[in-house]
């Protein structure tokens, strides 16, 4: 699945007094014309982290920076507190790595010293670079991406080689402000948002805490397929009870009556791995598990009900398991049916000794 020969190198810096938890992944492909920044989203079971998802405006006298590449101008803007400071934690050490990826070097390497990290005759590869997350993730991706298409320090080195920023279940990073600079960037790297059906996540923060707006395009899934929503992108929701609302609907989705009920949102749209199946190839079952390499041929439907997870089992494996329930079936019948008629020996013999 995915780069079967990279090098991965992880970036991480966690401090519970000022909120961070923030973690960076970065893949180069094994010939180093792919590279890969992803974040890690929000830690269910990480207070820091979700600390940092609320933490929407604080003090720090560090403002995030849009600057316009062609007229040289700056403006600061006010971008959610929490998550520029998670980027900021590991953004040194994450540039530090880019700049060496798009150098054909190895991340991995030291920053001199010969071996690995020397060029080896690379200087003529033009590296890709991608940067995704997810959640919590994809907010941090998508102010990397603004700050390497705008920053004079690392528009040439680093930003001139980004493809594509790609988001999912992403919370809004800052106001339309934020959002009208990145339509003037000249030559900007598109910024992808996904949105699975009802996932409460990109309508955050709520309205109640001030002005936010997505920027970039965005695709909306429906339940059945994904169509572009751009024109229409999703919303700030009313004010943090919605959350709420959402979560609440998660519990009653587990309860077969209550989970006809229609709700605005839903909790469980957000997991990661609905993402993931509804993003995969079709005919696939690419999953955070490694399924990739289950395939079902196309137009050929399994013969009896699976749980989703197995629905692209090679279908003479499925007709195998199939035979092995049949016969089974069978021969719990054929012992049925002779305890059945050892009951009814048993009982005539009784009665005729009596």
């Amino acid at each position: 699945m995915g780069l079967e020969e990279n090098n991965c190198r992880i970036v991480s810096e966690s401090v519970d007094a000022m909120l961070i938890s923030s973690t960076a992944a970065i893949v180069q492909s094994s010939d180093k014309k792919v590279v890969i920044l992803a974040y890690r989203g929000t830690e269910p079971s990480n207070i820091m982290s979700w600390l940092t998802d609320v933490e929407i405006y604080s003090r720090d006298a560090a403002k995030f920076r849009v600057s316009n590449p062609r007229t040289g101008d700056s403006g600061a803007v006010d971008l959610h507190a929490g998550f520029y400071r998670n980027v900021r934690a590991t953004r040194y050490e994450v540039l530090r790595a880019l700049k060496r990826a798009m150098a054909g070097q190895s991340i991995l390497a030291a920053e001199s010293g010969p071996g690995e990290g020397d060029l080896n005759g690379s200087r003529h590869i033009t590296p890709a670079l991608y940067i995704t997350g997810h959640s919590l993730g994809g907010a941090m991706a998508a102010i990397m991406g603004i700050m390497l298409m705008t920053d004079p320090q690392y528009k040439d080195s680093i930003g001139n080689n980004l493809r594509a920023v790609y988001t999912f279940g992403q919370p809004m990073i800052g106001p339309q402000a934020l959002a009208d600079a990145y339509e003037k960037i000249e030559n900007s790297a598109p910024v992808l948002r996904y949105i699975y059906r009802r996932d409460p996540v990109p309508h955050l923060p709520p309205r109640q805490t001030g002005g936010f707006a997505h920027f970039g395009r965005e695709w909306h899934h429906d339940g059945k397929d994904w169509k572009e929503t751009s024109a229409d992108p999703a919303r700030q929701m009313r004010d943090i009870l919605g959350l709420g609302q959402a979560a609440l609907a998660f519990v009653a989705e587990q309860n077969p009556i209550l989970r006809r009920v229609p709700v605005g949102s839903l909790l469980s749209d957000h997991f990661p791995q609905h993402y993931v199946e509804r993003l995969a190839p079709p005919g696939t079952l690419i999953s955070e598990f490694g399924d990739d390499q289950l395939i079902l041929p196309a137009g050929d439907p399994t013969p009896w009900p699976m749980p989703s997870f197995f629905r692209r089992i090679p279908q003479d494996v499925v007709k195998m398991a199939q035979g092995v329930v049949d016969n089974s079936g069978r021969a719990v019948q054929i012992v049925l049916r002779a305890a059945e008629n050892v009951g009814r020996a048993v009982g005539s013999t009784v009665t005729r000794q009596t």
